[in-house]
């Protein structure tokens, strides 16, 4: 085990996106801070993502609903690290629930952004650039204190491991065809309308697709089951609805194997990128500037309106046309590479 003074406790985001933009401070880290131990705090859905994550030596489950306080859940949590003799916590939420728990563990220094009235949980603090016009990332990448003082002007992106055993075994398990070319379809958003391009349009692309001979599987959480079926529909049944039947490390280990995902700004674009398959994004009220698919790989689709980005759950003008006003056809051209 690394030396006590340069084990680092990091308190991970709530959300799957983030996460996964998370590893590019991971990443660095291990850069700037050689033989630095890396341990993150996040919730359990996380887990199997940071198991793919060779940079994060250990993860520990916070049992706490978003949005929860759950003091006695983080005390106790911070019972079990505070033995561990850790050297700073970086909290890379902007919450003061965020802090409590390498508060209670003792931790001696405690990195983060203002924000929350948290001065007495963080005793580091860093001012936070609210501008959206660059990577998000760059924020977590700040937290780092990097050796110069300076951020890296590339970025490194992440990058998690596949399990190509549990992929083979999902694959038999719900008889998916590997012979023909795959494309995904992700037509959900857990943040809201204003960043759900139409479903018909996704089941447009996947209909023309299916015509050129890809096969679409449709990923998605249990509650975007119908959106699955209507993408189904539409392709005349030549698509698999995964939607609900597939575990986030399923999920990841599947997305591999597509050539290409046609996407909503989601976590699961960000998963895509991870894994090195070639992300069509389509943004609406939120920014490719400040929460792009870190990856090479990449087509976005943006109209970049006079009202957006808005970064608002729902229209704030109930027109939408940020994403009505992407056509199935300019998304359809994306995906073919014309």
């Amino acid at each position: 085990m690394a030396d006590s003074s340069n084990n680092l406790l990091i308190v991970g985001p709530s959300w799957i996106g983030d996460m996964i933009m998370a590893q590019s401070l991971f990443i660095c880290l291990h850069r700037w801070r050689p033989g630095v131990g890396i341990d993150v705090v996040a919730p359990a859905w996380s887990k199997p993502l940071l198991t793919r994550m060779p940079e994060v030596r250990e993860s520990f489950e916070l049992p706490v609903k978003h949005n929860q306080l759950g003091l006695a859940a983080r005390s106790r949590v911070a019972g079990r690290l505070r033995s561990r003799g850790y050297g700073q916590a970086i909290v890379l939420p902007l919450s003061w629930k965020a802090a409590l728990v390498p508060f209670l563990a003792r931790i001696p220094r405690r990195t983060g952004y203002f924000g929350e009235n948290r001065f007495w949980l963080i005793n580091d603090r860093l001012r936070l650039d609210a501008s959206r016009d660059r990577p998000m990332v760059r924020r977590y990448l700040a937290l780092g204190s990097p050796p110069s003082g300076r951020l890296p002007e590339e970025i490194p992106y992440p990058k998690i491991r596949v399990d190509t055993e549990n992929r083979r075994r999902v694959i038999e398990e719900l008889g998916l065809d590997t012979k023909r070319p795959i494309v995904g379809c992700m037509p959900g958003t857990e943040y809201g309308p204003a960043k759900a391009w139409p479903v018909d349009r996704f089941g447009e692309v996947a209909r023309r697709l299916a015509d050129d001979g890809h096969q679409v599987w449709v990923f998605g959480s249990p509650g975007q089951h119908a959106l699955g079926e209507r993408i189904v529909a539409a392709a005349h049944g030549r698509a698999s609805n995964l939607c609900g039947k597939t575990r986030i490390e399923d999920v990841v280990d599947l997305i591999s194997l597509a050539q290409k995902v046609v996407t909503n700004d989601s976590g699961l674009m960000h998963v895509a990128g991870a894994v090195g398959t070639r992300v069509i994004a389509i943004f609406g009220s939120s920014s490719p500037r400040y929460t792009p698919p870190l990856t090479h790989s990449r087509t976005v689709r943006y109209l970049g309106l006079d009202c957006s980005p808005c970064f608002k759950r729902k229209c704030p003008l109930k027109h939408y046309r940020c994403l009505q006003e992407i056509s199935a056809d300019e998304v359809y051209a994306a995906a073919r590479g014309d």
